[in-house]
């Protein structure tokens, strides 16, 4: 591994532009194409961070997968293989448990900014969240927009409906769904579309941005816009080393550039969920909303099963469950107030 990594650094640095005297030429790698709302998103910073430097700054782009993988992009960030690039600590494999976990703390939030308020409230009160992304400096947390239920066959108009439904989940619902008596899988996104168009699975659990970024409103009929909770995570990162290397100018600017990026990916990604919306539309998918009592009794199974992983972490010595109770406390105080108070008092009762 790492000599594939050195060799990766030395390939990406015979790539790279030269800089000029005075101009820091940083590279920055993500698995989406530059036409994918994240990387437009992406391209908002960079020209945000070029501009503001005043010309010392380039960004050079490596998009599509072709340098940083899904799977080990914080490893390969630390280990230096490109400066900048995109992470998702929310599917790592190993040594982000709590990350993992916390995706499903979210119960109650509806917005981007609701998602990344709270996330920032459970990672200012617990330290395992600085541990699982030591050797990272996060530059962007990222939100977005609520799944809903998009099918190919089968409408989905109430929760019995899901019986028998093959669908692809993010992990943090799969025993959720298996509970309601979906037959959930976890597989890439990059493969529903085929898996979709041949019937080997008969949904997915998506936002309706998919619907065009994904073209899921070619292979399927059908769009239940429940809504279902989801949670935020750092999605940006620089490697430390690389970090502490940079001028305190620069590492200044790059701070200032974080509110800026997390500002240009809720743009995008809400513009991507109405251009969602109208692809569906366009292309005759039909629109269902989940009853009110579905949703309520979908949110109790939700959360009694993020309480449940939540326990399941003091096998690893990590003691999610204060972090949960956290989570649902400051819930709660949204639902009261439509504020996120990450000082909620640890004594009020949980939602």
């Amino acid at each position: 591994m790492r000599a594939l990594v050195l060799l990766a650094v030395l390939l990406i640095a015979g790539c790279a532009e030269r800089s000029a005297p005075g101009v820091t030429v940083l590279t920055y790698a993500t698995p989406y194409a530059p036409t994918h709302p994240f990387s437009r998103a992406d391209r908002d910073w960079m020209d945000w961070v070029e501009r503001e430097s005043g010309g010392r700054v380039r960004i050079v782009p490596f998009w599509s997968g072709s340098v940083l993988s899904s799977e080990h992009s914080m490893t390969e960030l630390r280990h230096g293989l490109v400066d900048i690039g995109t992470i998702t600590p929310i599917y790592a494999r190993g040594g982000a448990h709590l990350h993992r976990a916390q995706s499903g703390f979210y119960g109650g939030t509806s917005t981007i900014p609701q998602q990344l308020a709270l996330y920032r409230c459970m990672q200012a009160a617990d330290p395992q969240f600085a541990k699982e992304l030591q050797g990272l400096k996060v530059l962007a947390v990222q939100g977005g927009n609520l799944p809903g239920i998009v099918t190919r066959d089968r409408p989905v108009r109430r929760l019995e409906d899901l019986q028998g439904l093959r669908l692809r989940a993010p992990s943090e619902l799969l025993s959720v769904l298996r509970h309601l008596g979906a037959d959930p899988v976890d597989m890439p996104m990059s493969e529903v579309y085929s898996a979709l168009a041949k019937g080997v699975l008969d949904g997915v659990v998506a936002p309706a941005d998919t619907l065009r970024s994904l073209h899921f409103a070619e292979v399927a009929r059908y769009f239940n816009a429940m809504g279902i909770p989801r949670g935020a995570y750092a999605a940006r990162a620089m490697g430390e080393r690389r970090w502490r290397s940079l001028d305190p100018e620069l590492r200044q600017l790059l701070e200032r550039s974080i509110e800026v990026w997390e500002r240009a990916l809720e743009v995008r990604i809400l513009a991507a969920e109405e251009a969602g919306l109208r692809a569906g539309r366009e292309h005759g998918i039909e629109f269902y909303q989940m009853p009110a009592e579905d949703v309520a009794r979908f949110l109790k199974i939700y959360e009694s099963d993020a309480e449940a992983r939540a326990r399941s972490l003091a096998r690893f010595g990590i003691d999610a469950l204060s972090t949960f109770r956290f989570a649902r406390r400051i819930a709660a105080g949204l639902m009261e107030t439509g504020e996120i108070d990450c000082t909620r008092s640890t004594n009020e009762p949980t939602a």
